[in-house]
């Protein structure tokens, strides 16, 4: 079905008639919508609006919210695009930086991460790492209360994304590589915190403090900021070991 025409006009976009035929529902229908009525909505036809709309993955996720849908789940693979961005946003941040997917594979990460936290090339898996590589264990001062809070994290994560597969085939592997996961994983606990103080054991062997915070990505929610940010002591100045600057 084509779209009638009906002459110039200033008011840019489509008309609602237009939505409606494009969507492949009635102007009524597409009217009671607008107006927020208690009718039936079906994914295929918000999709179908939001392809006619030209809405973009957050203004979709929007729509569905109104409707009372649970949107549409986002891609679990960044874009290379979006790899790029990530990975200029953490270079430009003065403390130890990156980036992971909804997995904790490495998508980027700065310098002071890699030489202090040592965070790898992009694929790298932090939990995988955390829980079978030496050098990791002896990095964490406060290894296994760490460990009991990242298997509470990973468990909430995973609830997040009920039905996504990848998940499970991640916490076989862990559970296969790691007794102390496979133990914590049985315990069913869960964690969901955005900040944690972090001990580390640095090049010579002195401890380094930082406070780590988990941050979150409008337009990616399932992507996550873990940025290293030195304890705020003596009169409010932040202090890092100065190797480190």
């Amino acid at each position: 079905m084509g779209l009638v025409h009906g002459g110039r006009r200033n008011t840019p976009g489509l008309r609602r008639e237009e939505v409606a035929v494009l969507a492949g529902v009635s102007a009524s229908w597409y009217t009671w919508l607008e107006q927020g009525r208690d009718i039936k909505v079906s994914e295929t036809v918000l999709d179908s609006i939001s392809d006619a709309l030209r809405l973009n993955d957050i203004e979709r996720a929007h729509l569905y919210r109104l409707t009372g849908t649970n949107p549409p789940p986002l891609p679990a693979k960044a874009t290379s695009g979006e790899v790029s961005r990530l990975q200029r946003t953490v270079e430009a941040l003065p403390a130890p930086a990156y980036v992971v997917d909804r997995y904790w594979n490495s998508l980027a990460a700065n310098e002071k991460a890699r030489s202090l936290l040592g965070v790898t090339e992009t694929g790298y898996n932090h939990l995988v790492g955390f829980f079978t590589d030496p050098r990791v264990m002896r990095r964490y001062l406060r290894w296994d209360e760490l460990a009991r809070q990242l298997v509470g994290q990973f468990r909430v994560q995973a609830t997040r994304y009920a039905g996504d597969h990848g998940f499970a085939a991640l916490t076989v592997r862990l559970c296969s590589a790691s007794p102390r996961f496979a133990e914590l994983w049985a315990r069913h606990e869960t964690r969901d915190c955005a900040m944690t103080k972090v001990d580390l054991r640095g090049p010579a062997d002195e401890v380094l403090s930082y406070e780590q915070m988990i941050l979150g990505f409008a337009d990616r929610t399932d992507l996550l900021l873990m940025l290293y940010v030195p304890p705020v002591i003596d009169g409010g100045k932040a202090v890092a070991d100065s190797r480190l600057s």
